[in-house]
């Protein structure tokens, strides 16, 4: 038992510092641009990454900056630094989700 309890610990541990060091990298790397009345800032995507990384139901905030990003995705989908985030399983169902409308038209 106390092993089964000692493996939880672990494992909630791990994934804290898994979603901490997410938020640091999108913070860390954020460029804030404005793109069409959109202040683009990647790292206002953090408070989603406990539902993009853990299958975890997205929050409330997490779907209002999801809807305020949802201008700048093509963008994101254009930078190196964030297209496989954006473009991967987690986010795509967190999106889903928040019910925000993915571009599939982006300007090349």
């Amino acid at each position: 038992m106390m092993k089964k309890n000692l493996l939880a610990e672990a494992a909630a541990a791990a994934a804290v510092v898994v979603a901490a060091a997410a938020a640091l990298l999108l913070c860390v790397t954020a460029p804030t641009v404005v793109v069409a009345q959109a202040t683009c800032d990647p790292s206002k995507l953090s408070s989603c990454a406990g539902a993009i990384f853990f299958n975890l139901p997205p929050s409330n905030t997490c779907c209002v900056n999801v809807q305020q990003q949802q201008p700048c995705f093509c963008q994101y989908l254009k930078d190196p630094a964030y297209s496989s985030f954006i473009n991967s399983t987690g986010a795509q169902r967190v999106i889903a989700s928040c019910e925000v409308q993915f571009p599939t038209n982006c300007p090349t």
